[in-house]
């Protein structure tokens, strides 16, 4: 995405350089100040709402306006390791990431800032949840707060952009070298829009951050090797940890130097603490981030009525500026504290606590601090509500008594009659036609027949899925499903992913599901999956379910799609190697749409999503698409199969097998192609017809590996109705640029891998030692 800069000057504008207008988000303002520094590397991984960050920085690629390498990671922990690995090597390295990507992240922070490399990641603040939320609050921060990262908050886009500057020239400083976190609102900050003054010319931004440090040891100094997180005894440690301390101190007086420089040169300065009327104030709020503002605007109504009140709202919490805090507080009768996130147990919020061990460092007994957990999961903060923040800390002055120290707000009390109700009813046991299928292995050489009735007395069978889901129109995930579900007899447990599937069929307080349903995240379903079947088996086997009148078996089904067999492909991997009783159905539609069609690796050469744009310097993913069906067959599992819709009696049987070998020797790996109209840019009713042609294309072969030996189930050359890959193509509009001339290059290439692939494949199909 390239923005439009104005000429135009902002009448407030007091530095002395030449600066533009915009009208920007959060996440475009991170984006467009990366662009502007041109970093040297960004790993990254999508994930709502900080997904936008690298989607705009590949629009840009795309037109060539910066020069950044941008490398979509398999996950969080994948990116981390991608940005401390190009870290080691000198240069400059970019991330952003939210909530549970952070957390998966979480390990490796410690090892960047702990061996001093510095870098910048844009934290998009969204919650860290069970049951899932995606919406903001600051629970995925409040983890950093241990990290060893200086940490520097953003209220608005304004500041997002200028803070993503100040932070590279903090990390970089040679009393610093630290990485350096830019925290922001996710769906606050990070989409809504705003005026915002930018730094018109590149060359002024360079000559204020200035160049890469020279002196830092990296990787890439052949005449002067180092080791890099070498293994430490305790003596050594600690003065390692000494050290790292002392550098983090220094970045306050570091950021209070060059927030000074950087106001001479824009007109903006950020103190350490931003502080509204606190002149004179006896009664304050202290806030994080972007409900500051609504408390500011508070403050100037209870000032006309005479109240002395104020906001404090922080620049930067790691360092935490205790000391500043401390002098704005010694003459503040009351404050309340709102923590958007709660450290459970701990009697008070992060931010609350540290206020308090604020005052009693610097022997402050007579400030009466309220701290209450506000706004989690994104829930709205109004102005009516901090009135409210404002009236506590009244209060606890007016009657020298805080009666509640802690507490939630804006949370509502239980009421039993208010409980929810059931109102898709559960299949029962009589409703779970069984007997249509069989599935029978041969006596003498095992090989399983599966007997499929007519199509139309399979619609006796009740669908797994109660229609309502909130689908786009036209999408292929539930119509693969429920057809694959029709070849599975009797009872299942079902784990889906988080993904366009799960989002869709549950909302508290409703569910599509008909039986038991478990979501767990992207990286981790399998390996979930994997523990709850073998509870199943080991109580079944202690007799536990026979005492209690639950005798009956289960199906075990995983469904996974929208990029979780890159996430999850290692623990997908592991439960294969131990081969549990399950089965691992992947719908493909070719990309993380549940994000906004960003790349992934299931996404074929050349085609466009939302990090493969297309423009003069760009042209749509750069390399070949993953094939899981064949990693998953190399683990040597019982069964792996392909199939989609278009075939029917194809996928049925299939399903039947991969029943009965996840109820009889373990683990199966299917995957099914399916469409998705909104971000694949086809018509909605084309479905059939576009899986349809992939496999007539060969781009999506049809087959299934037994015991490791490999058969194509179908195969259109012999059935005289092969194409050519290009017959596929052209149903879409993510791939209409490829059939262009300035294409013929890259079409050519992925042209010939897809025949290189089925090649292989007829060669394993031929011989059963492939």
């Amino acid at each position: 995405m390239s923005i439009d800069v104005t000429s135009e000057k902002l009448n407030v504008q007091k530095g002395t350089l030449e600066q533009s207008i915009v009208f920007e988000s959060g996440n475009e303002m991170a984006a467009y100040a990366a662009h502007q520094i041109n970093y040297h590397v960004m790993g990254y991984y999508p994930i709502s709402p900080s997904t936008e960050v690298a989607q705009f920085l590949d629009g840009m690629k795309a037109k060539g306006e910066h020069d950044i390498v941008l490398i979509p990671a398999d996950g969080e922990h994948g990116s981390a390791g991608i940005c401390y690995g190009a870290s080691t090597g000198g240069g400059r390295v970019f991330n952003a990431t939210s909530a549970n990507g952070f957390l998966y992240m979480l390990e490796q922070l410690p090892v960047q800032s702990g061996t001093r490399f510095p870098m910048v990641l844009n934290l998009v603040n969204r919650s860290v949840s069970g049951p899932l939320n995606i919406h903001g609050d600051h629970s995925d921060l409040y983890f950093a707060l241990n990290t060893g990262w200086p940490i520097l908050m953003a209220r608005d886009p304004q500041i997002v952009y200028d803070m993503n500057i100040l932070a590279i020239k903090l990390a970089e400083d040679p009393e610093v070298r630290l990485p350096v976190i830019v925290s922001f609102d996710g769906y606050f900050t990070s989409h809504q829009k705003r005026r915002v003054q930018v730094i018109k010319n590149k060359k002024d931004v360079h000559d204020f951050i200035g160049d890469p440090p020279r002196n830092f040891p990296h990787a890439l100094d052949r005449e002067n090797p180092v080791t890099i997180g070498p293994y430490m005894n305790e003596p050594d440690y600690i003065n390692n940890c000494y050290q790292q301390s002392e550098a983090m101190y220094n970045a306050e007086k570091v950021f209070d130097r060059i927030s000074k420089e950087y106001a001479e040169l824009t007109g903006r300065e950020y103190p350490v603490l931003d502080l509204y009327r606190m002149e004179d104030a006896e009664i304050a709020v202290f806030m994080l981030n972007s409900a500051a503002e609504v408390c500011k605007d508070v403050v100037d109504r209870l000032r006309e009525q005479g109240v002395k009140a104020g906001v404090i709202s922080p620049n930067m919490i790691r360092p935490f500026p205790q000391r500043q805090l401390a002098e704005v507080l010694k003459n503040v009768k009351a404050i309340t504290v709102g923590d958007r996130a709660d450290s459970y147990g701990a009697h008070g919020g992060n931010m609350a606590l540290e206020i308090r061990a604020t005052l009693q460092t610097y022997g402050n007994a007579s400030t009466k601090v309220i701290n209450r957990v506000y706004g989690l999961g994104g829930k709205d903060f109004y102005a009516d509500d901090a009135e409210h923040f404002f009236r506590l800390a009244q209060d606890a002055v007016e009657t020298d008594f805080v009666e509640k120290p802690f507490d939630y707000f804006g949370h509502t009390p239980g009421d039993p009659d208010k409980a929810p109700q059931r109102i898709v009813n559960p299949l029962k046991k009589e409703d779970l036609v069984t007997g249509l299928i069989t599935v029978t292995p041969d006596d003498e050489t095992g090989e399983l027949k599966v007997k499929i009735p007519p199509l139309r007395s399979l619609t006796k069978k009740p669908k797994r899925i109660a229609s309502g889901h909130g689908a786009c129109p036209g999408c292929g995930i539930f119509s693969g499903l429920e057809l694959f579900f029709k070849g599975i007899e009797g009872d299942i447990v079902a784990l889906f992913h988080t993904g366009c599937a799960m989002v869709v069929t549950t909302g508290y307080p409703y569910s599509a599901h008909k039986a038991t349903y478990i979501h767990n995240l992207f990286q981790n379903g399998s390996a979930t999956l994997s523990g709850l079947v073998e509870m199943f088996h080991e109580r079944k086997r202690r007799g536990e379910f026979e005492e209690l009148g639950l005798s009956d078996n289960f199906t075990f089904v995983m469904v996974t799609g929208d990029g979780g067999m890159d996430i999850g492909m290692g623990p997908a991997i592991g439960t294969a190697l131990r081969n549990h009783k399950m089965i691992i159905l992947e719908y493909d539609n070719e990309g993380y749409m549940n994000t906004g069609s960003q790349l992934s690796y299931s996404t074929p050469m050349g085609h466009m999503t939302s990090t493969s744009n297309v423009g003069s310097f760009q042209n749509g993913k750069p390399f070949h698409h993953k094939d899981t069906a064949q990693i998953m067959a190399a683990t040597h599992i019982p069964y792996v199969f392909t199939g989609t819709e278009a075939l029917d009696r194809d996928l049925l049987k299939k399903a039947a097998k991969a029943q009965w070998y996840a109820q009889n020797e373990g683990l199966v790996y299917g995957k099914i192609l399916i469409t998705c109209p909104l971000n694949w840019k086809s018509k909605d009713e084309l479905g059939q017809e576009i899986v349809g042609a992939a496999v007539n294309s060969c781009f999506f072969p049809l087959y299934e590996v037994e015991h490791g030996i490999t058969t194509i189930t179908y195969n259109p050359e012999e059935k005289n109705k092969r194409i050519d890959v290009t017959r596929w193509l052209e149903l879409m509009g993510k791939t209409k640029h490829l059939l262009k001339e300035e294409s013929k290059d890259m079409l050519q290439e992925f042209r010939d891998e897809v025949e290189r692939r089925w090649n292989m494949l007829k060669a394993k199909h031929e011989s059963p030692y492939l």
